[in-house]
């Protein structure tokens, strides 16, 4: 929180949701009594989004989620790539990744080259949440997070916003990342892909079709692999059915 008040361009209202936590965030409140603060039972990181999107008064929004920091410029220039772009309705930034207080060096996979987003992505997610702004429109477009994800809510609606909406990188490093603590939703949960398959099979009928067919056959591949050596079997034998039908489809 703090580096969203170090902005030099500082924000027309600050909206913090309590996901139902129990180590006193609303105490919050007292530090920064300017805040929107909103409390709800925990129901997931898609819901307590969608639940500062709802509640904002503002057309622009950014999300900044709870162990990440945005550099001191970030909406600044953040807003100024918008007045020059007034076509782009969401935009991403490069980041720094911190890991046990020292900066690391980016793997290439995940360096940003920002031409199409949606290819750019269609792997795993590149584009972190606290990253992003974007007008409200976008929502009404394409909708929400999809609260159906337990992990990868990310990696879907960005998907889904790169292919209807024009999505912009402005590459400076404006976000920081801190990584490597157990409680990341990223180390709670293995098969990653299974919930990506789930949002790549959202875009099996749009111009992307190739790209996402072979990308799915790949990733239920790995899935299956990883079923057999985990003695999964039934879950094994359900993913080469979703390999075939996948193949099947012009």
């Amino acid at each position: 929180m703090a580096s969203v008040y170090a902005q030099t361009s500082q924000p027309d209202e600050v909206i913090v949701v309590d996901d139902g936590s129990t180590d006193n965030t609303q105490l919050i409140q007292k530090d920064f009594p300017k805040i929107r603060y909103i409390y709800q039972k925990n129901m997931g990181v898609s819901s307590a989004r969608n639940t500062g999107i709802q509640h904002a008064t503002y057309s622009w929004i950014a999300f900044l989620d709870s162990d990440d920091e945005w550099c001191v410029e970030k909406l600044a220039l953040q807003k100024e790539f918008h007045t020059k772009r007034s076509h782009c309705l969401a935009s991403y930034t490069d980041e720094i990744w911190i890991r046990e207080n020292k900066e690391i060096k980016i793997p290439k996979k995940f360096h940003k080259i920002g031409e199409d987003p949606f290819l750019e992505n269609i792997e795993y997610c590149n584009i972190a949440p606290s990253s992003v702004m974007m007008h409200k429109s976008v929502f009404d477009a394409v909708g929400l997070f999809d609260t159906t994800f337990e992990v990868c809510e990310d990696y879907d609606l960005w998907l889904r916003v790169a292919l209807r909406k024009s999505l912009c990188l402005l590459d400076e490093k404006l976000l920081i990342k801190y990584g490597g603590h157990n409680d990341q939703l990223s180390m709670k949960y293995w098969g990653m892909d299974r919930w990506r398959v789930k949002a790549l099979r959202k875009h099996l009928h749009t111009k992307y079709h190739a790209q996402v067919q072979e990308t799915l056959i790949k990733k239920y591949t790995l899935l299956k692999k990883g079923a057999v050596k985990y003695d999964k079997m039934a879950l094994s034998k359900q993913y080469e059915m979703d390999i075939q039908t996948i193949k099947g489809l012009n």
